[in-house]
């Protein structure tokens, strides 16, 4: 938060901990390998774009800097962190939500996926210090991955790594194999945070109405899968330093499931307590529980206190009352921007109708403190800007009375609901 010695009249520094951003499809082609390149052409040649979004003037949000800069700071904020948008060389699909490829599409969606990373490496860099782009990696190659994270580093991407997700029926091994220690551990060592975003690790379900809704219920639990298999396969009592954020995935759940996982956790380590017993007494769940005590160590809950963050994007208010519960030092606000489901061009009064009436110095490390600290954004610089175009302090503690007639965000939503997982 931008000091002041007005309190009311101090500016909020927002950094959203969730943007998405990708090239036009053609401009993909110079950040190929040029032995990629007449392959690309024919593809790119026959290929149906299925997103009415990217066809559409408002697609160049994606992709024109100056255009996206403008937006988000008339919007309020200041700095964010990029996730793909549009759809990579040889992907059939915009790369956040396609399926694992097999051995024999390995080389040329690895040469897609190289081919956006360098692409965001040179868009984050015409903002220096203001975007914190994410590299992908796949998950079949752990050569090809962990070398993609030191040229990430090296080359400025410092949003970490997007992780893939290993829905039932994926091609690579589960989440919780000890076949991607390698990419933990360079991970940790390069201080990358891995961020694994909702909608990256649904199954295949279809368009059938029944489908489509099974995806809207299911989207966010598929994401989740990433902590627990994380956990029990032991990759934080290996890496304590290991950063991990969920983001896009709701914040309510987060409490009941980390109740469930520690409850989980007794009764597969331990012999659960009895009042009829002060030894305890041994539960059913501790005969699949051989082997659980010494792979994952501490209890679920504590991992989560020392190695999960939250990006929380567009934040309902029926979230906020949870926020101690769930960790405030956890809880990154994000707009979505460009999505519909965004807050854009709205942050302001989104802002208003989830935080109004807060302590300021939560609302400051929700807004930007925390992303800063958990992704390494230079605050001090960023507070400079945001001095200019920053919502002030006062702005926020204005309850907002009604929503925008045209806000499409869930986060104005008369529902107050919960989700439970």
């Amino acid at each position: 938060m931008v000091g002041n010695t007005d309190v009311a009249a101090a500016r909020y520094t927002v950094v959203s901990a969730d943007g998405h951003a990708g090239a036009d499809l053609l401009d993909y082609r110079p950040y190929l390998e040029s032995k990629y390149h007449e392959q690309f052409d024919a593809w790119a040649a026959t290929y149906v774009n299925p997103y009415e979004d990217l066809l559409h003037g408002d697609a160049e949000r994606n992709w024109d800097s100056a255009r996206r800069l403008a937006d988000l700071e008339r919007d309020g904020i200041v700095a964010e962190v990029l996730f793909p948008n549009t759809i990579p060389p040889f992907y059939p699909s915009m790369s956040l939500s396609a399926q694992q490829p097999s051995a024999e599409e390995y080389e040329l969606r690895w040469a897609g996926l190289r081919a956006h990373n360098r692409w965001m490496a040179d868009f984050c860099g015409q903002a220096p210090g203001r975007r914190a782009g994410t590299c992908q990696v796949l998950l079949g190659n752990m050569d090809d991955a962990v070398a993609e994270v030191r040229w990430a580093r090296e080359h400025g991407l410092f949003g970490g790594v997007l992780l893939p997700g290993t829905p039932p029926g994926t091609s690579v091994p589960q989440l919780y194999s000890d076949v991607y220690e390698p990419l933990w551990a360079v991970c940790e060592e390069l201080d990358m945070p891995v961020n694994h975003h909702a909608g990256s690790a649904s199954p295949e379900i279809g368009q059938e109405p029944a489908g489509r809704a099974v995806f809207m219920m299911e989207i966010t639990w598929f994401a989740h899968r990433a902590l627990w298999h994380l956990i029990y396969g032991g990759a934080f009592k290996r890496h304590p330093g290991l950063k991990f954020v969920l983001t896009e995935q709701g914040s309510g759940w987060v409490p009941g499931v980390l109740e469930m996982l520690d409850y989980y956790h007794r009764a597969l380590v331990r012999r659960m307590s009895s009042a009829m017993d002060d030894a305890g007494a041994v539960t059913a769940e501790s005969r699949f529980g051989a082997g659980i005590a010494e792979a994952v160590g501490l209890a679920p809950s504590e991992y989560w206190k020392r190695n999960f963050f939250l990006g929380a994007s567009f934040m309902r208010p029926d979230e906020v009352p949870l926020r101690h519960a769930i960790g405030l030092e956890k809880l990154m606000w994000g707009s979505d921007y460009p999505h519909d489901e965004g807050t854009f061009p709205y942050s302001r009064e989104a802002l208003r109708n989830s935080f109004a009436g807060l302590p300021h110095a939560e609302i400051a490390a929700i807004l930007g403190g925390n992303a800063a600290r958990v992704y390494g954004f230079d605050l001090a610089a960023l507070d400079r800007i945001a001095a200019a175009v920053g919502p002030t302090a006062a702005e926020i503690d204005e309850p907002l009375q009604a929503p925008p007639a045209e806000a499409t965000s869930p986060t104005f939503g008369a529902d107050s609901v919960i989700r439970v997982w």
